[in-house]
């Protein structure tokens, strides 16, 4: 019983030095209570969501995968470099649409990289990463169903996913439009697109490059076909704390690394130009000029 006594306090003081040595080589931390946490505690905690392809979402073998998520690791690196601590562990904590911002507003998750358009309306509740993404709201449809527009879906069904963008924009257009559309809203992407494939609703709304990854999961994907006129541009970016500029300076730092040195179109090629988990198939999605824009030109704001 003594010797484990006498283990503990030199544990304590083990992490203490450790902490210590990182405090000392960062010049970030004295701007950032996350770094300081994640430096005293080891450990950083990483919001992915589940079903966000080809974004952040679970693999045949219920591992994390996803062009957000891979960047977002690259990210850890950095931060394992910055603060000096080669045993950083990654605690790995799963967000939904509705959750998110709330999970990072109290502290459960240090930096969320999924599919989070980054709104002017979200910045009052959470700050977000230089850009990582360009993404316009369309919709999936199955190819012999007839709708090419929103002003089909009158007198028809279709869903979206609580707490999306897509969800406030159709909500918005039905109404000016005479609220003809019935409007469900689902758990997740992967719930949405299921009630699509088997029937329940015509048409699915959201991001496009989501509905892409969608599609990629269906049965028969040449059955579904994205269509409709764009009803808004956005861009995605990894949402962390406000008031926090030591994290989000380091965040913005390597992000920006990656854009300009174009490890991110390596990575972009690696989820959009080549076969995925879980069944291996190619979106075939090309970069669009705005993304290779965004490549050229860095930068953390939000469309209008």
């Amino acid at each position: 019983m003594r010797r484990a006594t006498l283990i503990r306090p030199f544990c304590c003081l083990a992490a203490t030095l450790l902490a210590g040595s990182a405090m000392a080589a960062s010049p970030l931390l004295a701007q950032s209570d996350t770094l300081r946490r994640i430096a005293v505690t080891g450990t950083i905690s990483l919001g992915h969501r589940e079903s966000s392809v080809p974004f952040s979402y679970y693999d045949e073998r219920r591992q994390v995968v996803g062009y957000s998520h891979e960047l977002m690791l690259r990210v850890v690196e950095a931060v394992r470099s910055e603060l000096q601590l080669p045993a950083l562990t990654q605690r790995l904590v799963p967000v939904t649409s509705q959750n998110r911002m709330a999970l990072v507003q109290n502290g459960t998750v240090d930096l969320e990289c999924g599919s989070s358009s980054n709104t002017l309306a979200r910045q009052r509740q959470v700050a977000f990463s230089t850009s990582i993404f360009v993404v316009s709201t369309r919709m999936l449809v199955r190819r012999d169903s007839g709708l090419k527009d929103f002003a089909d879906l009158a007198g028809k069904r279709a869903v979206v996913t609580a707490g999306t963008t897509s969800e406030r924009l159709l909500r918005s257009w039905n109404e000016t439009h005479g609220g003809r559309i019935q409007l469900l809203s689902a758990r997740d992407h992967g719930d949405a697109f299921q009630s699509l494939e088997t029937g329940k609703v015509d048409a699915l709304m959201l991001d496009d490059a989501l509905l892409h990854g969608e599609r990629a999961k269906a049965a028969r994907p040449e059955d579904w076909v994205v269509t409709g006129t764009p009803m808004s541009a956005e861009v995605y970016g990894c949402m962390m704390r406000r008031g926090d500029p030591g994290f989000k300076a380091l965040v913005d730092r390597e992000l920006t690394r990656l854009l300009l040195s174009g490890e991110a179109l390596k990575i972009y090629m690696r989820w959009f130009q080549r076969p995925i988990p879980p069944k291996g198939l190619n979106l075939n999605q090309p970069p669009s000029e705005a993304l290779l824009r965004l490549y050229q030109l860095p930068n953390d704001q939000a469309l209008p």
